[in-house]
């Protein structure tokens, strides 16, 4: 749900209410998105204990999921996971939310055109233009990943469009992998 009353700021977003929902604001406007599905939940899970397993043994950074990112009053996002280095969290780390990218951002889709558009349109500008190494876009429903990497002079473009049978791979972490058939298993 997206209102377009007039602008918010993140400050504004301070005082929604804890309601299970999740409230961000994207250049302005407010988006709502409710309380994510049992699979989506089990996705992010498998993912993020993935992540963590391999930080484990190349302790590059650390991932964590559902951290608010503040890029500025009119751009505050809560991405589903994001992985950033020991350095980026020493540079943007404060009061327990980002203030710049992270490294990687991951947003699994949640059902609704609307929700769709917010990821794979508004958040990818967003994260493009904030420069965000790694957007992966994961669509739980078609069991599919979507890989965008930052070029020079031309943002996130899509790297890799990935199916089953196929491994998520990261030029950020070099040697992380999870097959697609390990990421969906229900």
């Amino acid at each position: 749900m997206k209102s377009t009353q007039f602008p918010l700021t993140v400050s504004d977003l301070e005082s929604a209410p804890d309601d299970g929902n999740r409230y961000e604001v994207i250049e302005g406007e407010l988006y709502v998105s409710a309380a994510p599905s049992f699979f989506h939940q089990r996705v992010l899970l498998k993912l993020a204990v993935a992540l963590d397993v391999y930080l484990r043994d190349h302790p590059a950074g650390v991932v964590a999921p559902g951290v608010g990112v503040i890029f500025d009053e009119l751009n505050g996002v809560i991405p589903d996971l994001v992985f950033l280095t020991h350095e980026t969290q020493e540079q943007i780390l404060r009061g327990g939310r980002l203030t710049a990218a992270p490294e990687i951002v991951v947003e699994i889709l949640s059902p609704g055109a609307g929700n769709e558009k917010r990821d794979r349109v508004l958040k990818r500008h967003l994260y493009s233009a904030q420069g965000v190494h790694e957007y992966w876009i994961v669509d739980a429903d078609a069991k599919t990943v979507e890989v965008y990497r930052q070029r020079k002079d031309a943002g996130l473009k899509l790297a890799a469009s990935l199916h089953s049978g196929d491994e998520l791979t990261s030029s950020v972490l070099p040697g992380f992998r999870i097959s697609l058939a390990q990421l969906f298993a229900e």
